[in-house]
């Protein structure tokens, strides 16, 4: 199955934290994507891996995705190396995408920056036809995605562009609330961590209100870039 656009993620919730908008947008507009999970998200303190693969799913349900599979590297533990680029070259090279939204550049937690180095390497490597893959017995072409975006998340960064994401606001939330399990509950005995506050989620709507300001729509998500991003036509911008 060939996607338009494939978000790839540390962590389940990572895409819908920071990007679910953007492939509902896409969605809306005919096209077809993917999300690729590299860890269960094991070491988290709320709930368990299989709660989170639920939660998960129903997540996928709700934002309307093609595709969603878990490479299950070690959280915490997973490298930018061989092995892992490898196995995510297989997942670029089954879905074909166009365009690849990975892990903000820099962020407090350090599986995100790494994450991010090896999306971007990975998306190079898997156009090199002399890098060998196979999937199911049979040998994949080589497939590099035309572009690499990556979306931002705790620590604040400069977007280069934002997208408006205001007529799926609420759907993009009910996607993020899915993972009930690691969100603000007055009701849960669980401990609390940075992200089951309530000021975490205060947080997320905060900054796409920011964002959304900042081109005058009510809710953005904002992306960087490491190459510059050119058009065709001068009014594709707004």
């Amino acid at each position: 199955m060939k996607l338009d656009i494939l978000a790839l993620a540390a962590h389940p919730d990572d895409v819908e934290l920071a990007c679910s908008g953007t492939l509902l947008r896409a969605i809306a507009n005919g096209k077809k994507a993917g999300i690729v999970d590299f860890t269960m998200g094991e070491l988290g303190t709320r709930g368990t891996p299989e709660i989170r693969m639920a939660e998960a799913k129903a997540s996928a349900e709700i934002l309307g995705v093609s595709a969603r599979e878990n490479l299950k590297f070690r959280d915490g533990f997973f490298k930018n190396d061989e092995e892992h680029q490898l196995k995510l070259i297989r997942m670029i090279r089954k879905y074909q995408p166009d365009i690849i939204l990975a892990n903000a550049i820099s962020d407090r937690h350090p599986d995100h920056g790494r994450a991010s180095e090896l999306a971007k390497e990975a998306c190079f490597l898997s156009g090199l036809k002399m890098i060998r893959t196979e999937d199911n017995g049979k040998e994949q072409s080589a497939w590099r995605p035309k572009s690499v975006y990556h979306y931002i998340q705790s620590v604040p960064i400069e977007p280069d562009f934002i997208v408006d994401v205001s007529d799926v606001w609420d759907t993009r939330m009910e996607s993020i609330k899915a993972f009930k399990s690691q969100f603000f509950d007055p009701n849960s005995a669980e401990q609390n961590t940075y992200i089951s506050s309530p000021e975490f989620l205060n947080m997320i709507v905060g900054r796409a209100a920011h964002y959304g300001h900042a081109i005058g729509v009510k809710y953005g998500e904002g992306f960087t870039v490491e190459r510059n991003i050119g058009v065709g036509d001068i009014f594709d911008l707004i």
